[in-house]
């Protein structure tokens, strides 16, 4: 382990532009963290905090000047990786035939700083379903750097420990820094980030260094906001899919979508043909989409799924269920942005709390 103070920082992101990458990090805009493109540490958001809760999101600020004194905003790598609106083809017609046309050139490689651990084992969930069918996101994936952050403040919604998914990062970085007093101990996940931090100036850390980050490490776990019971599960919710439990939450689900919106792993998405007014050019667009939408559940001219009820049920037994069928893992991180960006508040660990206390002791009825 490494230790690398305040200007090191600077000279490790400057070197990172300096080298073609584009920097995304997080900094403040309209009223909370997000993701962005930035060019250097002046970005980031020094000594602001934050408070979560359910339904619940305002920055705050905070004395000791950190860097990464926060949890999350509402923003993850998905953003970027698996973009909400991208163009997979155009064509244009010459003559009495069509031709593609050239597609736009790839953008820098991003080096994304400042991801937690949750967002990391997010993106490697999302690698399972796009890494060896989209070319473009492969392309994304792997030309990036990642620079993560151990979370030593966890939101009040946040269950990453539960999920086995943080607070440390143990696995897809680069580089992972714990902010310490005057900067920050760093830990070397790949030969592309040992390269990069030989070009900084960065001593070894102290034994006194080295104890505080695994001290930060279990404070985070202590003071996780959630938990989740993941035992029994997918069989849990399979057994209980006509638990009176999602009628309840039903009635509070507004189905508009936020929640699979700032989820960093849901990759639902529609492919949309457009064509020009005057008929001579025609686009191929993907678009991020949602199944608590009704026409997403559309096969064959039916609407398959009508209800909130249905809807939200096909999401949360996926996510917790049936993606560990299809994928090997949980859909979830435990990141809790879906439950600080619902509305009304709707709470995932407390939905499976609820239909766990009462498994097998509800009469469930066919709706």
């Amino acid at each position: 382990m490494r230790f690398l103070d305040h200007q090191g920082l600077e000279r490790l992101l400057a070197g990172l532009v300096e080298s073609g990458y584009e920097l995304v990090g997080p900094t403040v805009r309209d009223g909370a963290i997000v993701l962005e493109r930035i060019e250097g540490v002046g970005e980031l958001p020094c000594g602001i905090g934050e408070e979560q809760g359910p339904g619940q999101y305002r920055l705050t600020r905070r004395d000791d000047g950190r860097f990464f004194g926060w949890a999350h905003g509402p923003d993850s790598a998905k953003r970027y990786l698996f973009p909400a609106r991208e163009l997979l083809a155009r064509m244009r017609r010459e003559g009495g035939t069509f031709d593609g046309a050239e597609q736009e050139e790839e953008a820098k490689p991003l080096a994304f700083i400042g991801l937690r651990s949750c967002d990391l084992h997010a993106i490697a969930i999302q690698d399972r379903v796009f890494l060896e069918a989209d070319p473009s996101y492969r392309r994304r994936r792997e030309s990036a750097v990642f620079v993560g952050v151990n979370c030593a403040d966890p939101g009040a919604t946040c269950f990453c420990a539960s999920m086995g998914t943080g607070p440390r990062c143990t696995s897809g970085f680069d580089l992972a820094l714990t902010e310490l007093e005057g900067g920050f101990a760093v830990e070397v996940g790949s030969p592309k980030g040992e390269a990069l931090l030989g070009r900084v100036p960065a001593r070894e850390a102290t034994e006194a260094e080295v104890s505080a980050v695994a001290e930060i490490e279990q404070t985070a776990i202590a003071n996780m906001g959630r938990q989740m019971d993941e035992w029994d599960m997918p069989a849990l919710l399979y057994r209980n899919r006509l638990h009176p439990r999602w009628k309840e939450v039903a009635a509070r689900c507004l189905a508009c979508g936020n929640c699979t919106s700032v989820c960093p792993t849901c990759f639902c998405h529609d492919i949309v043909e457009g064509v020009s007014l005057t008929g001579d050019q025609a686009t191929r667009t993907r678009e991020w989409a949602s199944c608590f939408s009704e026409e997403y559940s559309w096969a064959a001219g039916v609407v398959m799924r009508h209800s909130r009820e249905a809807r939200y049920r096909q999401w949360l037994t996926h996510k917790f269920a049936s993606w560990i069928d299809q994928f090997g893992t949980s859909g979830c991180v435990g990141c809790g942005r879906c439950i600080t960006w619902c509305p009304v508040g709707i709470d995932v660990t407390e939905e499976v709390a609820a239909i766990r206390a009462t498994d097998g002791q509800v009469e469930v009825v066919a709706s």
